[in-house]
């Protein structure tokens, strides 16, 4: 039963209750207060009349004039008729079965708002513990079926996105200070090295250094990117742009370390079809997504940067054009588990690989974070024919 009825019931049964008590009370009560009536009336003294004897002379005398007296009624010593005494006792004790009354209903109302407060005392003390920090606190009413229930259940389900939030927070803590610390110590190690003579003051050694400064500088770059982003901060200069032309610049910048690697890399992509987005920002997307796919391509491997138009459905209900921006490679794919997780910060779908080659490990964090920027989605899957496809998907301004 919902609680708006319990509590309608619970007002009926209060005024049921009164009246009952008022209807059983009142017949006593007036039946008394008759009867209070009656007997007044009958021990009242009755003024005397006039004798026989009395009469008798009064006929001798023929009506002489003579008057006979008559004794008025007694009245009450407290100065009220019978009658009124008795009205004022009838009132006393409607009166008091009205109070009666009253403090029965009182009482089945306390009774019956039990229940009722129970609910929200549990969940009082649920919301003290997730406020001192027990995010794992529930309030144990999402099993019910009214109000209090769905209560319940809202309230459980903010506890757990807090609870979520904060581990993910923790994690990331974690997953932050280990990615800083292993650039750290290289930096240490090596300077250390230098300056102890133990290693010479050589090119090399050099190089290292800067590379790792560079680590970390693109670590540091990279969270403040993905800060802003998600927190509706980062400006966008969004203005119509070509597909065709921005895959064919990004392939561009690839070309030399794809023949490096020994991996073929295309474009496929109809002329003319239009996205509205941040052009620097847009390469940077897409960017990620190749240069991740360049590491997980073997050498005679094929990565291709394709966009495709189809339509998706919005809130409304009414689909809307979008076109999908997707980069294809020819490596070993993605473990299945592993797929919902690839746009986390830091993830590794292979936790042995280190983190050796210049990058901080946020690249997919980062196409994610810039994506929702634009409103657009992203995703990743397996492709049939071997290797995986990772994608952006955005709205249309025009199509081909």
């Amino acid at each position: 039963m919902s609680l708006r009825w319990r509590i309608a019931l619970g007002f009926a049964l209060v005024a049921l209750a009164t009246a009952a008590v008022i209807a059983l009370a009142t017949p006593p009560i007036v039946t008394q207060g008759f009867a209070d009536v009656d007997q007044d009336e009958a021990s009242q003294p009755v003024a005397p009349g006039p004798t026989p004897a009395a009469l008798a002379n009064d006929e001798d005398t023929g009506g002489s004039g003579a008057t006979v007296t008559q004794v008025p009624a007694a009245s009450n010593p407290s100065g009220g008729t019978p009658t009124g005494q008795a009205q004022e006792a009838t009132i006393l004790r409607l009166l008091l079965a009205a109070a009666g009354a009253a403090v029965a209903a009182s009482l089945l109302g306390l009774f019956a708002a039990g229940p009722l407060v129970r609910p929200l005392t549990r969940l009082e003390e649920a919301a003290g513990d997730v406020a001192r920090g027990n995010l794992g606190r529930r309030s144990g009413l999402a099993e019910r079926r009214d109000e209090f229930g769905q209560l319940g259940r809202t309230f459980d389900s903010m506890a757990g996105q807090l609870q979520l939030a904060d581990e993910t927070r923790r994690q990331f803590l974690q997953d932050a200070a280990h990615e800083l610390k292993t650039p750290l110590a290289v930096i240490d190690a090596t300077s250390s090295a230098i300056l102890d003579g133990v290693y010479t003051p050589e090119r090399r050694h050099l190089e290292t250094i800067r590379d790792q400064s560079r680590v970390l500088a693109r670590i540091v770059d990279d969270l403040r990117t993905i800060s802003l982003a998600e927190g509706g901060n980062l400006p966008l200069r969004r203005r119509p742009q070509d597909v065709r032309a921005v895959l064919d610049s990004v392939a561009a910048g690839f070309e030399a370390r794809a023949a490096a690697d020994q991996v073929k890399l295309s474009v496929q992509a109809e002329d003319g079809i239009i996205v509205d987005a941040d052009p620097d920002r847009l390469r940077q997307m897409l960017g990620a997504l190749v240069d991740n796919a360049l590491r997980h391509t073997p050498a005679g491997g094929t990565v291709r940067l394709v966009a495709s138009a189809s339509m998706a459905a919005i809130k409304a209900g009414q689909p809307r054009p979008v076109i999908r921006l997707a980069i294809e490679d020819t490596g070993p794919g993605i473990p299945e588990e592993a797929l919902p997780r690839v746009f986390e910060r830091f993830f590794q779908a292979d936790p042995s690989r280190s983190r050796g080659t210049g990058t901080s490990g946020l690249g997919l964090s980062i196409v994610r974070a810039l994506a929702e920027a634009h409103g657009a989605r992203v995703g990743a899957e397996n492709r049939v024919e071997g290797g995986a496809r990772l994608w952006i998907e955005l709205p249309a301004v025009r199509l081909a």
